[in-house]
């Protein structure tokens, strides 16, 4: 069966294109990922806008300070993640080399103490920036929240835990994505530790959740002969697609009803998102039977369904969230369109 759907180009690797005859500056454009950064920028967005709900108004400086540290964590994640990752990422081109993309370190395009160094800065910048908001906006203890949020990270790749090696990978990056990102931003901007505002997260996390695990579709054999133990690895493919369709399911649920119940979204908006995910999960879905061990394209196409699924209705909320407060200020100095 071939397969049906648009090709997403940025998650396409042109293979008469490769990296190492980039600029220098391409090539850090390159280890960058710039593909993939929705996945901390969406739950930034989400914890903004959630922030400015609970405040009833926008602070620009806690926008800028949110996604400065947001881009550093990024960038720390993306180039320590090479780093730990290297003997794993190794063995995949070895195993796939005409299958599998670039990567930094074993294609040789960045040295890998050159991306061991820019992780510790970036991760360094990402703490000052976390320190200069607790001074500048009065965020007590802010700081300490921030590097929570880099720790989240370490624990993930590095020792002593390296759950992703020990399994729990997924599980600490639902935590991270899907409610310590989102909640450090809400916090951020409002001042507030806990608001009702902070009941969107939970099916956000879950779909954090189903992402996490479709991560590991691509790296299946290459992860479990590297000794990574994901859902993908330790389950197989057909387990792992079964269980983000069910989780992503899960998550359209447990959005719809606590949304409501907190009165935090207005029912047009809730709908509208619980729409968006329906969409691609029938999507998901659809491609899924095609999306088999090693089928790299189909499997492409899968996450891309489900990027949409979670992207999308988050900042679809993330945006009328805005945009409706704003609107609840100009017109009657409070958000009315709360239920």
């Amino acid at each position: 069966m071939a397969i049906k759907g648009p090709k997403p180009a940025a998650l396409c690797y042109l293979p008469g294109v490769h990296p190492a005859s980039r600029s220098p500056i391409g090539r850090w454009i390159y280890a960058a990922k710039l593909e993939s950064w929705p996945k901390l920028l969406v739950p930034m967005l989400l914890g903004q806008a959630l922030g400015v709900a609970a405040a009833t108004r926008l602070d620009p400086r806690a926008m800028a300070l949110g996604l400065g540290f947001t881009i550093c964590e990024l960038l720390f994640i993306v180039f320590l993640n090479d780093w730990s990752d290297r003997r794993v990422d190794r063995i995949k081109r070895q195993m796939f080399p005409d299958d599998c993309s670039p990567k930094t370190i074993p294609d040789e395009l960045l040295p890998a103490s050159a991306l061991l160094w820019a992780g510790i800065l970036a991760g360094l910048a990402a703490l000052g920036i976390a320190a200069y908001a607790q001074v500048a906006l009065g965020r007590e203890s802010i700081a300490w929240a921030g590097l929570g949020l880099l720790t989240i990270f370490l624990a993930y790749s590095f020792p002593p835990l390296r759950l992703n090696y020990r399994g729990g990978g997924e599980g600490l990056e639902a935590l991270g994505v899907g409610i310590a990102l989102p909640w450090f931003n809400l916090f951020l901007q409002s001042g507030e530790v806990w608001t009702r505002q902070l009941w969107v997260l939970p099916g956000f996390a879950v779909l954090a959740l189903a992402s996490a695990i479709a991560s590991g579709l691509a790296d299946e054999q290459s992860d479990r002969r590297g000794g990574k133990r994901t859902y993908a690895s330790e389950y197989g493919n057909r387990a792992a697609r079964s269980m983000v369709e069910r989780t992503v399911l899960a998550a359209c649920v447990i959005w719809a009803v606590t949304t409501r119940f907190a009165s935090v979204i207005p029912a047009p908006v809730g709908a509208l998102a619980v729409i968006v995910i329906l969409v691609n999960w029938r999507r998901l879905r659809q491609i899924s039977a095609e999306a088999k061990t090693n089928a790299f394209a189909a499997q492409r196409l899968y996450k891309h369904f489900l990027h949409q699924a979670q992207w999308r209705s988050a900042s679809l909320i993330a945006l009328a969230l805005i945009a409706l407060t704003l609107l609840g200020l100009t017109l009657t100095g409070s958000p009315g369109w709360q239920g």
